[in-house]
């Protein structure tokens, strides 16, 4: 921890130039004074120079004017987020993966990406943070971008998106390699307006239902590290994009041997078939649905027995042939969902009821099967519960009950689910393929920092359908960035640092994850080991932002102005020190 600092001027001599004028400051640390260089002065005037080295010295005379009125600060920029995150994507070489090629529109898809993580907000928000008329932060003075404006971002978007596909490719090329895993997943995102081509009703995921939809999928590695994306139209179902990932895997990413990890609402029956035969070299980890399980259970080749020695069970059954089905059973899942299906069925019923009054009462009745169709489906569809109730609508009435015995077959199998795979025993064990689909969490919290309080990716307001693929392009490049930050400051986070200790700690790979014995201790202290106090990401973010770029004006305004930097504390010195960036661009 640095301490006794202090400031001075020193004059360097420089061969055969006139000598070097630096704004130096010296500090103790482990017992050794060291000196680091604030800033080069050389072209301030000699009577400003000495002004300031008498400032430092304390020893400005009664007749010289008072020290707090020799200075002021006529700009103080928020600057330690900043060169954070931007050294971050610079030592991520995230620039030469944009083009090789410095380029103003480069360096302004770089301010979107940097201020996607540190203030994300509309591009026209996003241009008043950079001009210098109404700058947010030192970011449009560092990249000289201190004029642009929403235009000129536009524009930087309509040229970032036909490099998507040479900038995907360097990513897979340095995080994906043959015979590895491959994570994919999809997600939507609610639409503003109503005039994008790719804006269609289809399913939320952010119970917006009735409103405009953008899909997405994310492609990642096995640790969740992005390395592509694809926007589709809001109502494209999850099956349908498989092909799409299959081809740019294999053509554009040259990848002829992997693993594509995808869930069972996407990598089906079906799908296996046409898109995934075993002659394309690709193999696959996904899941069956419920209604599999059952036909499993009712043919007996699924039985709870399995599960009372262990929790994990390999079986094989005709209708997968060539495939292995990995049986799991979760007692804590099974507890959950024996508390959770009550309380649906009874806020179903309690719904459904309502519309059964509603065609009996005598002032406006409900009626017509179409319209009591429509009540009870959107009831249905809330609390996923169609598949327990017997509806019998006519045109003038309404009834429902319980399917008893479907009810009773889905209690039986609470806790079980099937992992199918066409891996082989030699490649992966039982163990490997139950983790690898559980890895698909990878992607999940991929989802939540693009769709929540990190990125905010939602709402959409681009009508044009490049422009929308652009802007989910530069939200997925920002967490690009911001996963390695977080892998990097991982010790300084409530993020788990020692995964592989949480790991051998699991009793098995079936039971619920664990975090290591380090996480918890930061946990619950709210400090780190060596005594610093525990942030989020947001937090710390926050907390660098307070080192500010300050611009310093002499009261002579003959003399000229410099820049000066908040002193770091001892944490933010450690975040820049675990992140290898400087201050100073």
């Amino acid at each position: 921890m640095p301490y006794n600092v202090s400031m001075y001027v020193a004059t360097v001599p420089n061969r055969n130039s006139p000598p070097a004028i630096l704004l130096r400051e010296s500090y103790r640390l482990d017992g050794k004074v060291k000196t680091r260089t604030i800033a080069n002065i050389t072209h301030l005037a000699p009577p400003q120079v000495e002004a300031l080295r008498l400032a430092l010295a304390g020893s400005l005379t009664a007749s010289s004017t008072p020290l707090p009125d020799s200075f002021h600060i006529s700009r103080s920029l928020p600057h330690g987020h900043v060169a954070a995150v931007l050294g971050c994507l610079r030592n991520l070489q995230m620039d030469a993966i944009l083009d090789a090629a410095p380029s103003r529109q480069r360096d302004l898809v770089i301010a979107m990406i940097v201020a996607r993580i540190i203030e994300p907000a509309s591009k026209l928000a996003t241009a008043r943070g950079l001009h210098s008329d109404t700058l947010h932060h030192s970011l449009g003075e560092i990249l000289h971008l201190d004029s642009a404006d929403e235009v000129d971002l536009y524009q930087a978007m309509d040229w970032l998106l036909p490099q998507q596909s040479r900038i995907e490719q360097a990513l897979a090329k340095r995080h994906l390699s043959q015979g590895g895993l491959v994570l994919y997943d999809l997600t939507s995102t609610y639409f503003e307006g109503r005039h994008c081509p790719l804006a269609k009703l289809g399913h939320s995921r952010d119970d917006k239902s009735g409103t405009l939809q953008i899909v997405f999928g994310l492609l990642t590695n096995s640790a969740g590290c992005p390395v592509a994306v694809e926007v589709f139209a809001g109502n494209t179902s999850d099956p349908k994009t498989v092909a799409t990932q299959v081809d740019k895997l294999r053509q554009r990413f040259g990848l002829s041997d992997m693993v594509l990890i995808g869930d069972r609402g996407m990598i089906t029956s079906a799908r296996i078939r046409e898109d995934l035969p075993a002659s394309h070299g690709i193999r696959w980890i996904s899941a069956l649905r419920a209604t599999q399980i059952q036909k499993l259970a009712a043919g007996g080749q699924l039985q709870m027995s399995f599960f009372d020695q262990t929790d994990l069970v390999e079986i094989v059954h005709p209708d997968f042939p060539g495939e292995r089905l990995v049986a799991c059973f979760n007692p804590l899942l099974a507890e959950e969902r024996a508390r959770k299906r009550p309380e649906l069925l009874m806020a179903t019923e309690k719904q459904l009821e309502k519309i059964a009054a509603a065609t009996k009462r005598l002032k406006r009745p409900l009626r017509g099967k179409h319209n009591i169709g429509l009540c009870a489906g959107k009831i249905l569809n809330r609390y996923k519960m169609a598949k327990h109730f017997q509806l019998r609508i006519e045109e003038d009435s309404f009834h429902y009950e319980r399917k008893k015995a479907n009810i009773e077959r889905e209690q039986n199998l609470d806790g079980i689910y099937v992992i199918r795979t066409n891996v082989k025993k030699e490649v992966l064990s039982s163990q490997q393929v139950v983790a690898s689909y559980k890895s698909l969490s990878g992607v999940e919290r991929a989802f939540r920092s693009l769709k929540t309080v990190d990125l905010q990716v939602r709402p959409i307001h681009h009508r044009l359908p490049d422009r929308v693929r652009a802007h989910i392009l530069l939200c997925v490049l920002a967490y690009y960035v911001e996963w390695h930050m977080r892998q990097l400051l991982a010790p300084m986070l409530f993020d788990d640092d020692d995964k592989a200790q949480a790991q051998t700690a699991r009793a098995s790979i079936v039971a619920p994850a664990q975090r290591s014995t380090s996480a918890k201790l930061k946990a619950r202290t709210k400090e780190t080991p060596d005594g610093m106090k525990v942030h989020s990401f947001q937090t710390l973010l926050g907390d660098l932002a307070t080192i500010v770029k300050n611009r310093i004006q002499p009261a002579d305004k003959s003399l000229a102005v410099f820049d000066m930097l908040t002193q770091p504390t001892v944490i933010q010195q450690r975040a820049l020190d675990l992140l290898g960036v400087t201050l100073r661009p």
